[in-house]
């Protein structure tokens, strides 16, 4: 492929063929190491699980960008270099990558595993690409365009009902704040069907897009869910945040609090989460 960089504005198709074949590829390696458990574990920061091929697929993707793309920013969790200038510079296209969102599934042997790929434009998601190589699963989205699973058009399942909504969350690796997570989720689970811990939030956000779930809420990093929310959106979910993002982050990598819902599911979910809060 020929180098892009100098183009001011980017074709989002060319963008996106480009990010799911990487995501295929990085699922190759995903799959082999799994297979041949051919892959090391360790922590960062003392308590959260990193296995050697998280680095490695984070490895190649970011030189495959480099490649194609030089002068595109990159923020990677494994790297995660450019978090601190989110904010300062707007103007340079970045992509947003995660190369294994489910890492403590992929070292117990669960398939909700996923690689996330996002690329922005001023601080915009532009283009999505979550791939689950153990499931054979590619979702894709365009701004403003379409989004798909495997190629065919997905949305929202339409749920518009609390108690009849299967809902998703998630839990931090840092305990400190178990007791009001457990208030969060006895007031979520007393007014809705069911609640799901997948163990990806990009997956979680996904499957809110195709409609295997109705509503995700949960405070996550931005490799997390920039690419889902964008996927999830294009299938006619609400995306936000249950207090104000503060003026200096993107909205859509700020990820304090967020909340990925079928649009009449949006309101009610905050308003049991925010009353769960008022009640600490």
């Amino acid at each position: 492929m020929a180098d892009k960089s100098s183009s001011p504005i980017s074709n989002l198709h060319e963008i996106c063929i480009f990010a799911v074949d990487l995501a295929l590829q990085a699922g190759q390696t995903i799959i082999k190491e799994r297979r041949m458990a051919d892959y090391k574990t360790s922590y960062k920061d003392q308590h959260e699980l990193v296995t050697s091929t998280d680095i490695k697929v984070d490895e190649m993707i970011c030189e495959r960008i480099r490649t194609i793309y030089p002068d595109h920013r990159i923020l990677s969790e494994e790297g995660a270099n450019d978090l601190e200038r989110l904010q300062q510079e707007s103007t340079t296209p970045l992509w947003v990558i995660d190369p294994i969102d489910g890492t403590v599934n992929y070292a117990y042997g669960h398939n909700q595993v996923a690689v996330s790929i996002a690329y922005f434009e001023d601080n915009i998601a532009k283009v999505g690409v979550v791939h689950a190589p153990l499931q054979k699963e590619t979702f894709q989205a365009i701004r403003n365009q379409y989004a798909m699973l495997n190629h065919k058009p997905i949305q929202v399942s339409g749920q518009t009902t609390m108690r009849q909504a299967l809902i998703a969350t998630g839990f931090p690796y840092h305990k400190d704040t178990v007791e009001h997570l457990v208030n969060r989720l006895q007031a979520v689970l007393s007014e809705c069907r069911d609640i799901r811990r997948i163990g990806s939030a990009a997956l979680d956000i996904c499957w809110v897009a195709t409609g295997r779930l109705d509503a995700y809420y949960e405070t996550v990093s931005p490799w997390d869910f920039a690419a889902a929310q964008l996927i999830a959106r294009e299938a006619g979910a609400r995306f936000g945040h249950l207090g104000e993002v503060p003026d200096n982050q993107p909205a859509e990598l700020y990820g304090k609090d967020i909340v990925v819902a079928s649009p009449e599911l949006f309101d009610p979910l905050c308003r049991i989460l925010n009353d769960a809060d008022s009640r600490r």
